[in-house]
C-alpha cells in the first residue's frame, strides 16, 4: 500500500504482473502504479509467517514456476548472483508548489524561534506546519490519503506529545526519533517488509533531494510568477513593522502584555545565531524533505530481494529440531522450579534473591533476541520443495516461538523478583517494556503461521513496536519509577535513594511525599538543577516541569547542595552512587 493513492493517469505506466493476487502480493491494490505480485521477499517470506516463500497464496507472480524467484518482466536483465538487494524505482515528482515551500520556510522559522530553548508544545507547533507542506505537495501530486496514512500519523502527532508531558531525556528521544520515523512511512506507505522497514528512515535520504528539488522548482518559474513574491515580501515587511511599533507601546501601557511579548519575541543574542541558523536549516530541510515524499515517494514494496537458497530437509531441521529440545529442557525445569518454590532453589543455589534474578534475566533477554534471528535465518534457508517441507517448516518454527514466550515468561518473572527484592529503576523498566514487545512479535509469529494469508505481519509488527514506544513514553517512566519506589518505603520502610536521585523532573511529585530527610536528599539535585537552568518559555515547559516548579515553590528545599548531601549521610546513603540497573 502507499501512503497516498496515486490515480491512474500519474504518467506511470504499470508493470507486468500488476494487481498479483494473494496474500504476497507485493504492493496495496489501490495504489495506483503497478506492482508485480512478488515471490520470497526476505527473511519472513511474503506472507511474513511460517510458510515458506514461493508457495501459498500470492508467492508468485503471474507465470512462475513454484520456487521461482521474483516475477521479472521479459527481456529485463537477471539479478547478478551476490545482489541480494535491487533498489525500486523512484516515482516521477510532482514539481515544489509556493504553498509547499512557503510551509517549508515557515517550518524552518520557527525551529529557529521555538526549539532554540528545549523541547514542548514548540514541537507539535513545527510538526503541523510541516504536515500542511507535506499535505499541499501531496495534493498537487494528485495524491490522496488512504487508512494506513491517517493512522501512521495520527500515531506520529501522539509520539510528539511526551515531550510536552514529560522532560526525561530518553523517553522524549524515542519518541521523537519514532515519530519522525512513522510520518516518513505515512508519507511513503509499504506492507511488504522491504516497504515497511526501507521506508522508516526515508527521510534520511530526502534531506538533500529536498531542497534540490524546491531550488530546482523556483528556478523554473516564470518571470511573472516571482513578481508575485514581491508583493508578500512587502506585506511581511509592513506587518512586522506594525507589530513592532504597537507592541512597544501596548508592552509600556502594560507589564502583563510586556511579559506576553516578551515570552513570545526571541532574543536577539548574537551568540545564539550559529544555533539559530542550525535549526532553521534542519526544519527548512526536514518540512523539504517530507514534501519531496509526498509529492512522489519511492515504492520500497517493488524492493527484490532473492530467497535465500533451501536446504534439504536434513540439514535445516537437524539443528533446529536440538534447539526445540534444549528450550523444552528449560521450560520443564522452569515448571519445577515454580512447583518446587523459589526459596528451594535458592538455598541450593546459595544466592540471593536479587542476585538470582538479576543472574537470569540479562541472559534470557538475549536468548530471546538470538531466537528472533534465528527464525528469520531459518525461514529464510527453510526447504520449500513440497508439503512435508512445509509442514516441517511451521511445526519446528511454531514449537520454537512457543517455547520462546514461555522463556519471557520466565525472563519477566526474573525482573519482577529482582524489583521486589531491590526496587524499580528506569533501567529495568525499560528491559521489562522491551521484553513484553518482543514477546508480543513471538505471538503475532505464531498467529501469522496459523493463517493461510499473513501479509499484514510487516505492518503489525511496526504497529506493535511504535505502540510500545508510545505507552512507553505517555506512561511517564520517571514518575512511574517514583511511585513504585515510594510506594514500596511507605509499605516497608525501605528504599534505596541512588534509584530516584537522579531522576527527571517528571518524578517530583511522587518523591515530595517522601519525609524529612528522604524528601531533602531525593530532590535536592531536581531543584539545584532547576533553580540553574532558569525558567523556559512556555512553548518549551513541559506539564511535568511546571508541576515540579510549583511543588519546590510551596515547599521549598534548601539553596545549597551540600544540604541534600548531609542529608543522604544522615538517612544512610552511600556516597558511592554506582549501583546495578
Amino acid at each position: 500500500m502507499s501512503g497516498f493513492s496515486v490515480p491512474a493517469a500519474d504518467g506511470v505506466p504499470p508493470r507486468p504482473g500488476a494487481g498479483g493476487t494473494g496474500a504476497g502480493a507485493g504492493a496495496d491494490a489501490g495504489a495506483g502504479a503497478g506492482v508485480p505480485a512478488a515471490g520470497p521477499t526476505g527473511a519472513l517470506g511474503p506472507a511474513g509467517g511460517f510458510g515458506p516463500g514461493g508457495h501459498g497464496p500470492g508467492g508468485q507472480g503471474p507465470g512462475s514456476a513454484p520456487g521461482a524467484g521474483p516475477y521479472r518482466a521479459p527481456g529485463a536483465p537477471a539479478p547478478q548472483p551476490f545482489q541480494w538487494l535491487r533498489p525500486s524505482d523512484p516515482e516521477r515528482k510532482a514539481p515544489a508548489t509556493g504553498r509547499t515551500v512557503l510551509a517549508a520556510v515557515l517550518a524552518g522559522l520557527l525551529s529557529s524561534w521555538l526549539l532554540i530553548d528545549g523541547l514542548g508544545v514548540n514541537l507539535l507547533l513545527c510538526a503541523a506546519v510541516v504536515t500542511v507542506g507535506a499535505g499541499a505537495a501531496a495534493r498537487a501530486a494528485g495524491r490522496r490519503p488512504r487508512v494506513w496514512t491517517v493512522l501512521w500519523s495520527a500515531l506520529a502527532l501522539a509520539l510528539l506529545t511526551v515531550p510536552a508531558l514529560y522532560e526525561a531525556d530518553w523517553p522524549v528521544l524515542l519518541s521523537t526519533v519514532s515519530a519522525v520515523g512513522l510520518a516518513s512511512l505515512a508519507l511513503h506507505g509499504g506492507r511488504r517488509w522491504s516497504g515497511v522497514l526501507l521506508a522508516l528512515p526515508g527521510l534520511l535520504w530526502q534531506l538533500v533531494p529536498g531542497l534540490v528539488w524546491a531550488g530546482r522548482t523556483l528556478r523554473g518559474r516564470r518571470a511573472g510568477k516571482r513578481g508575485q513574491v514581491v508583493p508578500v515580501l512587502k506585506g511581511v515587511l509592513v506587518a512586522v513593522v506594525l507589530l513592532t511599533v504597537f507592541g512597544a507601546l501596548f508592552a509600556g501601557a502594560d507589564a502583563a502584555m510586556a511579559n506576553v511579548l516578551g515570552s513570545l519575541v526571541p532574543s536577539l543574542d548574537l551568540g545564539e545565531l550559529p544555533p539559530r541558523a542550525a535549526l532553521f536549516v534542519l526544519g527548512l530541510a526536514t518540512a523539504l524533505g517530507f514534501a519531496h515524499i509526498a509529492a512522489g515517494p519511492r515504492r520500497w514494496d517493488r524492493t527484490a530481494v532473492r530467497p535465500g537458497r533451501a536446504r534439504g530437509r536434513l540439514e535445516w531441521a537437524l539443528p533446529l529440531a536440538a534447539l526445540n529440545l534444549m528450550f523444552g529442557a528449560f521450560v520443564v525445569l522452569q515448571a519445577v522450579v515454580v512447583l518446587g518454590g523459589a526459596e528451594a532453589i535458592l538455598e541450593r543455589t546459595g544466592m540471593s534473591r536479587s542476585e538470582y534474578a538479576r543472574q537470569g534475566f540479562w541472559q534470557l533477554l538475549v536468548v530471546t533476541v538470538l531466537t528472533l534471528v534465528v527464525v528469520a535465518l531459518a525461514k529464510r534457508w527453510a526447504p520449500r520443495g513440497t508439503e512435508a517441507d512445509r509442514r516441517l517448516v511451521r511445526l519446528l518454527l511454531g514449537a520454537l516461538c512457543l517455547l520462546t514466550l514461555v522463556v519471557v515468561a520466565a525472563a519477566l518473572g526474573r525482573m519482577w523478583f529482582y524489583v521486589d527484592a531491590s526496587g524499580l529503576t528506569t533501567r529495568r523498566l525499560w528491559v521489562l517494556a522491551v521484553e513484553i514487545w518482543l514477546g508480543v512479535v513471538f505471538v503475532l509469529l505464531i498467529v501469522a503461521g496459523l493463517t493461510p494469508s499473513a501479509g499484514w505481519l510487516p505492518r503489525a509488527a511496526v504497529l506493535s513496536a511504535v505502540a510500545a514506544a508510545a505507552v512507553y513514553g505517555l506512561m511517564g517512566p520517571d514518575a512511574m519509577v517514583a511511585e513504585h519506589n515510594v510506594a514500596r518505603f511507605e509499605r516497608t520502610g525501605q528504599i534505596d535513594l541512588r534509584n530516584v536521585r537522579y531522576l527527571s523532573v517528571d518524578a517530583v511529585p511522587a518523591l515530595d511525599r517522601l519525609p524529612g530527610d528522604y524528601r531533602t536528599c531525593a530532590l535536592s539535585l531536581v531543584a539545584f538543577n532547576l533553580r540553574a537552568d532558569g525558567s523556559a518559555p512556555w512553548y518549551a515547559t513541559s506539564l511535568a516541569e511546571s508541576r515540579a516548579r510549583a511543588i519546590l515553590a510551596e515547599r521549598p528545599l534548601p539553596d545549597r547542595l551540600s544540604d541534600g548531601e548531609n542529608a543522604c549521610d544522615r538517612v544512610g546513603m552511600s556516597r558511592d552512587y554506582a549501583f546495578e540497573g
